[in-house]
């Protein structure tokens, strides 16, 4: 299936809209919404604007895509990020929000993550209703980077990932995981990356983020006037 490519000029309103509505009709289909949440800059103010609604919180389910191996009080951690922005304004029960062990071994962080998602799924593989994604300069998502072991990974659902430009692991989605989600949303509104996005709209299969393919899904981009 071709990806969903959505150019906007109000991208806060338009991101807040998209995920307002993939979790309505989530609920009304199923019951709860599944959402994993990402890190970085784009998402922070959408988060914001996102906890001003008036949504049934109640039935959200919170995951990551990734984290930085930080504890959750750093200032690095996307878990705190998220805390700030959202959870600290919208009613989500506590139970719901899924945090990734980012002060752990990241081995057994990323291991006791796959566990509790299984353990939700009653076994089977776990669907997200709509995971949030960014893109960085290089073509990442999550803490998918170019040429790190994670990208070859089919038989785990989230992993540690050591990625040498930072000299330290992530804890990550995999593309099975990413891959079986219902619905996965990039959000993109940072200049500078025009020339990955037209390489992966036109084909290229070379960056981390191209990979990116539900097998039961869609994939939108939401561009903003800053991509």
């Amino acid at each position: 299936m071709s990806p969903e490519i959505l150019h906007t000029n109000n991208f806060l309103r338009d991101a807040v809209a998209r995920i307002a509505g993939e979790a309505d009709a989530a609920i009304r289909a199923r019951g709860i919404f599944r959402i994993a949440l990402s890190g970085g800059n784009t998402p922070l103010p959408v988060y914001r604007a996102l906890a001003g609604e008036s949504l049934d919180w109640a039935r959200w389910e919170v995951t990551f895509g990734d984290e930085r191996c930080v504890p959750p009080e750093s200032d690095q951690s996307n878990f705190r990020m998220a805390r700030e922005s959202l959870f600290d304004h919208a009613p989500i029960p506590a139970g719901n929000i899924l945090r990734m062990r980012g002060e752990a071994d990241p081995s057994e962080a990323a291991a006791d993550y796959e566990a509790e998602l299984l353990r939700r799924a009653s076994g089977e593989t776990y669907r997200h209703d709509l995971i949030l994604l960014g893109m960085g300069d290089d073509g990442h998502t999550a803490s998918l980077f170019p040429g790190t072991a994670a990208l070859g990974v089919t038989d785990r659902l989230v992993v540690a990932n050591y990625v040498p430009k930072f000299s330290t692991h992530r804890i990550t989605f995999t593309y099975p995981l990413l891959n079986a989600a219902r619905r996965v949303c990039f959000l993109v509104n940072s200049p500078g990356k025009e020339a990955i996005l037209r390489q992966v709209f036109g084909g290229a299969s070379s960056y981390p983020c191209a990979a990116v393919r539900p097998t039961d899904g869609g994939v939108t981009w939401l561009l903003g006037g800053g991509a």
